[in-house]
């Protein structure tokens, strides 16, 4: 998939130390993406009528994002989701992490990777780059990774985003991008159209881990795979993609009525979390609007979540021999 190149990048500070980058096409399509957490804080695109509006939940500057840690926009790792009572086994080794939801690790930890400043590197006037090192035993995982993520906006209006890591221990890796998308701006999210690429997904228990099942959709509110409107909250699963690895093929696709605006994804990851902002209660107010439950979706391209504990699902352990490299697209356009 080959992707043109955008009309400008624009640098700004969003706090001390914290830079943010705008990326803007000839379409008038600007995405922008801060260091703290590696996070998009905006992207605004038209509606069915050209009117510019900004479609993902967050802040006007990096405080915002600081006071209400809930991975808002946030590149999230160094394992995004879930790992069952903040415990694994690997090589031989037993590994204990922080448990920050409940009695599991959520999101990479209480200081995941969403909470440094990365580094930021201009790659010509397509795209910036953010890296950061991850030191052997951070938040309790093994090895030192190298990583990075690439964020990349063409003249067809679509936000690519290449993620890319090595390590020199055995570690698992799974990363992901954590925006709350909202395509009428704020407001509930439950009267869009939402399409899911996938037949199967993993059940969980009370606690939102995966019992290891890959259980059909069929004849459950989990069937997604004509779109329909979402209807009601409390979704919070990962489903199995039927097209893992093909990144020509729609993984998902949400449709707002209101604005006519279409969010539509594309992943080379096996899976992809579906939340409809259960947690939001209005207490968090950003950019003058309060974040209430159902008020935006998330869409996070992953591997499955507890997959270091669980041996039937994709493997997320990276070797060092290896290179991670993952890449998830975001298409913006109206109907």
């Amino acid at each position: 998939m080959i992707l043109p190149l955008l009309a400008s990048i624009a640098v700004t500070s969003f706090g001390p130390g914290v830079q943010q980058y705008a990326l803007t096409n000839s379409h008038g399509v600007t995405v922008k993406v801060m260091t703290y957490g590696a996070t998009i804080t905006e992207v605004d695109t038209p509606d069915r009528n050209g009117q510019i509006g900004d479609i993902v939940l967050g802040f006007d500057n990096v405080q915002g994002y600081k006071d209400n840690p809930k991975f808002f926009g946030a590149t999230v790792g160094r394992v995004a989701n879930r790992i069952a009572k903040g415990h694994f086994e690997l090589d031989g080794h037993d590994y204990t992490l922080a448990t920050n939801d409940g009695p599991n690790t959520l999101h990479g930890g209480l200081h995941g990777w969403n909470t440094y400043i990365w580094k930021a590197h201009r790659k010509g006037s397509s795209s910036v780059e953010m890296s950061r090192v991850s030191p052997d035993g951070e938040e309790g995982f093994p090895g030192t990774v190298h990583a990075s993520v690439r964020f990349t906006l063409d003249d067809s209006n679509r936000l690519r985003i290449d993620y890319r890591a090595t390590t020199d221990r055995d570690t698992p890796i799974n990363l992901t991008n954590h925006s709350y998308w909202n395509l009428s701006g704020y407001g509930s999210v439950l009267q869009d159209r939402l399409m899911v690429d996938a037949s199967r997904y993993t059940p969980v228990d009370s606690t939102l881990i995966p019992t290891g099942v890959l259980a059909p959709v069929a004849g459950t509110d989990m069937d997604f795979r004509k779109p329909r409107v979402i209807s009601h909250g409390g979704y919070d699963h990962n489903f199995v993609l039927d097209h893992p690895g093909d990144l020509s093929a729609v993984a998902a696709q949400v449709t707002d009525p209101h604005s006519g605006r279409v969010l539509t994804v594309y992943t080379d990851q096996p899976g992809l979390q579906v939340y409809t902002g259960n947690f939001l209660d209005g207490t968090i107010t950003g950019r003058g609007h309060p974040f209430t439950q159902y008020g935006a979706i998330c869409l996070e391209t992953q591997h499955f979540p507890d997959s270091i504990n669980e041996p039937s699902f994709p493997s997320t352990v990276l070797h060092p021999h290896e290179v991670y490299r993952t890449t998830t697209i975001y298409a913006f356009s109206t109907e």
